[in-house]
């Protein structure tokens, strides 16, 4: 059974969907793009710098649409049992098994981008990655500090991202260290991502979600707040809402689909992270990267 996966924030690389435009397909999406994102995202993508790629009204519209368009050009090759997304790769997961339509999932992918920099200004916040931890330990130490610091994603066995107020932070990474953590390294971001301090963007985000609709995807989608299969639309939109302020639960998602018979992982989008990650789960598992054909 064929897994398809989809890459979030920080997979973005100049040149990053060039090759895809010369197939007709991708030049119509492109465009499109264009015109609900009001400026040329596309020639930002094909030739801009590393810095206009890190702005807040590129990056996650810009990793979005090079998964989704490239997912679109593989046309009958595109065959998944079952898809997942990491963070803002949920929308682009959903887009390519047509449970949202191309243009409601860029307008919510623009909507969530706004919406979590508008809160990460509201209240300087950080995150950090663990590595060498159980998540047990990881959970009880964030658990025990007074400040706002949760457990936000759990990328594979052995590392985990927590994020919250910057003093809760610096304060678990001293207790981590100390619990035997091989690094307690801080991020260079601009927010604490999938915790409490996302709330008002969950509350911006799931009126923009309630709007929109939703249906069955063509195979189970295993989301990020929900790792198992699900194919229900109004579960579908309940867990996306509640994932600005829940946790990336990314290793218990590709545990079950490994455990539901997944064979084989293919990344759509830039980048091959979580390539890395699922080797990361089971070292054996065939994984590779979605690639167009040269038209």
């Amino acid at each position: 059974m064929k897994a398809y996966i989809f890459p979030g924030q920080g997979a973005q690389f100049s040149g990053m969907g060039k090759e895809l435009y010369g197939n007709p397909i991708a030049e119509r999406l492109f465009e499109r793009a264009n015109e609900i994102i009001g400026f040329r995202i596309s020639d930002i993508m094909f030739s801009g710098t590393e810095e206009q790629l890190k702005e807040t009204n590129v990056t996650q519209p810009a990793i979005f649409l090079h998964s989704v368009i490239l997912a679109k050009t593989l046309g009958d090759s595109f065959m998944p049992d079952m898809v997942a997304g990491h963070s803002l790769g949920e929308f682009s997961a959903l887009v390519a098994a047509s449970a949202l339509s191309f243009e409601d999932g860029l307008r919510l992918v623009i909507t969530r981008a706004n919406a979590m920099q508008k809160a990460c200004e509201v209240q300087p916040s950080t995150m950090a990655a663990i590595l060498g931890l159980s998540d047990n330990v990881v959970e009880d130490i964030c658990s025990g500090i007074e400040d706002i610091v949760v457990a936000a994603n759990y990328n594979c066995p052995g590392q985990i991202v927590i994020s919250g107020s910057i003093a809760g932070i610096d304060k678990a990474c001293e207790e981590l260290t100390a619990a035997g953590a091989k690094r307690a390294l801080k991020l260079n971001v601009g927010g604490a991502f999938h915790s409490p301090l996302m709330e008002p963007a969950r509350v911006e985000l799931k009126a923009a979600i309630e709007k929109v609709s939703v249906l069955p995807p063509i195979c189970p989608i295993y989301q990020n707040v929900f790792p198992e299969a699900n194919s229900d639309p109004q579960k579908i939109k309940e867990n996306l809402i509640t994932q600005l302020t829940g946790a990336v639960k990314w290793t218990q998602a590709m545990e079950q689909m490994i455990a539901d018979g997944a064979t084989e992982f293919v990344e759509v989008g830039p980048g091959n992270v979580l390539q890395g990650l699922v080797k990361k789960v089971n070292r054996t598992m065939p994984t590779s990267s979605a690639t167009i054909a040269a038209v």
